[in-house]
Parts: structure tokens; sequence; C-alpha cells
């Protein structure tokens, strides 16, 4: 690849795809994303106690919290 600024309306001739990732930024179709978030620890504590009490998983507890917030918010509209 040549070392001349490219233009900003001009694309390089040949473009250099050795370092490229396929899918890196790609979000499934699934129903299910992996979503890495941070939550305070009191509402960990909390949220992880009543998925062990319903002897559910806490990814499906706050999933089932999420979606009725939803219904609660659009009701509201």
């Amino acid at each position: 690849m040549n070392e001349r600024p490219i233009e900003e309306d001009e694309m390089p001739a040949e473009i250099d795809y050795a370092e490229v990732v396929r899918g890196l930024h790609h979000v499934p179709a699934d129903p299910k994303v992996y979503l890495p978030t941070s939550i305070e620890r009191s509402v960990w504590e909390y949220f992880s106690g009543k998925a062990e009490q319903k002897g559910i998983g806490l990814p499906e507890l706050l999933t089932e919290v999420l979606k009725r917030d939803i219904e609660i918010n659009e009701a509201l509209k």
C-alpha cells in the first residue's frame, strides 16, 4: 500500500485485510446476546438471592425483570 495520504472522497486502490477479525462487531440474530455489564454489588446480591429462591439463573431473572419494566414503560406512554 502506498504512503500517500488519502483524500476524503477517495478510496485506496488496495486494502490490507490481513489483520481483520471476521464478525468482530456482529450481533447474532439469536434471542440471547451476551452483554457484559457492571452493576452495584447490592443489586447483584439482591437479584442473585431472588434467582436462587426461584431456582433459575441470574440472566433469566434479569431478563424477566427488564421485560416487565419494558411493559410498564410502554403502558405509561
